[in-house]
């Protein structure tokens, strides 16, 4: 029998410490609430074959890859959001990357814009894409719309896995 999953990608985006704890600059405060379903989304993914993308931001120290809205996070004496190499950029607990999934860094909204995530897709063999992670009107929002510009068959949203700062926002 063949893995009818063997096109479908589960990607994962932005499930880092910065977004999610406590106190973070980016807190998305519904983050937390979705960390069970996103390691249950991962966990089903796996058991089914699908390749797992995850999806994260990682900045220079100094902030010269972010977007010019964000800049004055990373002119302090603090570490800014997501920056390479401090924990803050690290998944939170409970969600890991293993051996066979793959790790794509961004630094924009858009996993696609500035990337190689469809040349990657495309070679993997990927023609479905299920969505989970933060955050619903921004990174989720714009990846979602570039696969639906890029003719991607069939784009999905785990609604119950996916989050925004306030319910409304997601459930907008």
């Amino acid at each position: 029998m063949t893995n009818k999953w063997k096109n479908t990608a589960l990607l994962v985006i932005d499930m880092q410490k910065d977004f999610i704890l406590p106190g973070s600059q980016l807190l998305v405060d519904g983050g937390a609430a979705i960390i069970p379903n996103v390691i249950h989304a991962v966990q089903t993914a796996r058991q089914r074959g699908m390749l797992i993308v995850w999806i994260v931001r990682e900045h220079d120290a100094s902030g010269r890859d972010v977007e010019l809205f964000r800049r004055h996070l990373y002119n302090t004496e603090k570490v800014g959001p997501t920056v390479k190499g401090h924990e803050g950029s690290d998944l939170v607990d409970g969600l890991e990357i293993r051996e066979g999934d793959y790790k794509l860094v961004k630094t924009r909204m858009s996993a696609f814009f500035a990337t190689h995530l469809h040349s990657f897709l495309l070679t993997s063999g990927i023609d479905s894409l299920v969505f989970a992670g933060i955050q619903t009107p921004n990174c989720i929002r714009q990846t979602v719309f570039d696969a639906v510009a890029l003719d991607y068959p069939s784009v999905s949203v785990i609604v119950d896995a996916t989050a925004a700062k306030t319910p409304e926002v997601h459930d907008g």
